[in-house]
């Protein structure tokens, strides 16, 4: 069984990781969205609901399993049985940096391969961090995240008093 896992903080998910997920299921049998959780790392959403918004995004997709792991990746990748990352590519930065990422993650992982696949130009400049400086400052988020997240978000933004 091919298992991959697509590793993030997702602190939103965004349009663009949709669009990777969508992309990669075909190549695997199993793609595990593994959320990072760093306590050096503060994020905007709490675990939880990082979590309830993953599995509300793909509901149905039968061989997508949402989990979260602390510590290295390539120890879950171990896990889980998974012997791939999957990784988008947004622009060369990412590149260089995902490359030598995943140098690492084979040494570490015993030989766990990184699946790259380049994001698609009308998604090439959303990222998680642009999103939530959005969210921060009391913008519209929606053309960047999934629309079953549109008014989640807003509620929760409200609710927790970001704007």
């Amino acid at each position: 069984m091919k298992i991959a896992v697509f590793p993030g903080s997702f602190d939103p998910i965004t349009s663009g990781h949709v669009d990777i997920v969508a992309r990669a299921l075909p190549l695997f049998d199993k793609l595990i969205i593994g959320i990072g959780v760093n306590s050096q790392k503060s994020t905007l959403f709490d675990l939880e609901q990082r979590m309830q918004w993953l599995s509300e995004v793909f509901k149905g997709q039968e061989n997508v399993e949402i989990a979260s792991f602390e510590n290295l990746t390539a120890h879950f990748c171990r896990k889980v049985g998974a012997r791939y990352l999957l990784r988008g590519l947004r622009n060369a930065s990412d590149f260089d940096y995902e490359k030598t990422i995943s140098q690492l993650n084979s040494i570490v992982g015993d030989n766990l391969d990184t699946v790259f696949l380049i994001s698609r130009p009308q998604f090439s400049h959303i990222s998680s961090t642009i999103v939530r400086e959005i969210i921060k400052g009391g913008g519209d988020a929606s053309p960047f995240i999934p629309s079953a997240l549109h008014i989640p978000v807003q509620t929760y933004v409200e609710r927790n008093g970001f704007q």
